[in-house]
């Protein structure tokens, strides 16, 4: 089934391929510069500091829907093991973990996603292998560190969550913006709460999945306008699910990732850090969310911690 051409025209309007010339695989993390950093560092006041991400363990989010996108299993390896003869002497445990690096908290990198035969800055699909991502790997974002700004959806509609299916549009987040009282800018990481991370905070890991609120196709305009560094999401599947048209699967990954070299993230978890800010007016603060640095890896998962 081909595109529509509603999406290849915002394709064609959105694409940053090029922009920070053609070898570039970092994206719109380009945008975070030392004034961007610094003025990220100026925002902390309190001192008050906030994790964003869900536990990592095997009753995690996923439920099978991705095949082999498995919650972490851990395994102990070595149980109070002596290195020595001397039994009185130091002692060991160790433990392993296997999961999917997409499965819990977690960015995504831009060769996540492709379409046309052609990831971000057009690198050809064959930059991935079977060795991962020779190309726009999660391990080409060594820090990921700016300015976060809060965009409390939810919260503009007086509501604890959004109705699953429900698409954010870019009036959702205008309104969401004026409610925080800070201008997105340049180098940003924006970071959208509908409140669906309540259902799997409430056990119900396979409502949590669908139907759920999301980003709308729409709203990548809005992103590339102001320069968005990175957004992650408080659900899993970062846009609105079930999408929008039957005709276009997964168009804002194919925008964000592909188009506009846009680092994404999911199930990171909102709600205290929302409290906070509703409670104190202050919606942007310094924010830490720097990727594991796995080699050609297509996502890591991420311990955010937003600073106020």
């Amino acid at each position: 089934m081909a595109l529509p051409p509603e999406f290849r025209d915002l394709a064609a309007r959105v694409s940053n391929w090029g922009r920070w010339g053609d070898d570039d695989q970092l994206g719109t993390l380009n945008l975070i510069t030392a004034d961007v950093v610094r003025r990220a560092a100026a925002s902390i006041r309190s001192g008050k500091r906030f994790s964003l991400s869900i536990p990592l363990s095997e009753s995690g989010p996923q439920t099978g829907g991705i095949k082999g996108r498995a919650n972490p299993q851990r395994t102990m390896i070595a149980i109070n093991e002596s290195l020595s003869r001397d039994a009185d002497g130091a002692r060991f445990n160790d433990d392993v973990v296997t999961m999917g690096l997409q499965a819990a908290t977690h960015w995504d990198s831009l060769a996540h996603v492709s379409y046309d035969g052609r990831m971000y800055n057009g690198f050809d699909v064959a930059s991935i292998d079977a060795s991962g991502a020779t190309r726009c790997g999660i391990d080409r974002v060594r820090t990921l560190v700016s300015r976060g700004v809060l965009l409390d959806v939810a919260r503009t509609k007086d509501v604890d969550r959004l109705e699953g299916g429900y698409p954010i549009s870019p009036d959702d987040l205008d309104a969401a913006e004026k409610q925080a009282g800070v201008d997105v800018s340049p180098g940003d990481i924006v970071l959208v709460r509908t409140g669906q991370i309540q259902v799997f905070r409430g056990g119900d890991r396979k409502r949590y999945g669908s139907p759920s609120p999301g980003l709308s196709m729409t709203t990548a305009a809005w992103f590339r306008e102001r320069d968005v560094a990175a957004v992650g999401t408080d659900n899993m599947t970062f846009e609105v699910w079930p999408g929008e048209r039957e005709d276009c699967l997964f168009p804002v990954h194919m925008l964000h990732l592909v188009e506009m070299g846009l680092t994404q993230g999911q199930n990171f978890d909102l709600e205290e850090l929302a409290d906070d800010c509703a409670s104190d007016g202050a919606y942007e603060f310094f924010l830490d969310a720097s990727p594991l640095p796995f080699e050609r890896g297509l996502g890591s998962p991420v311990n955010p911690v937003a600073i106020k």
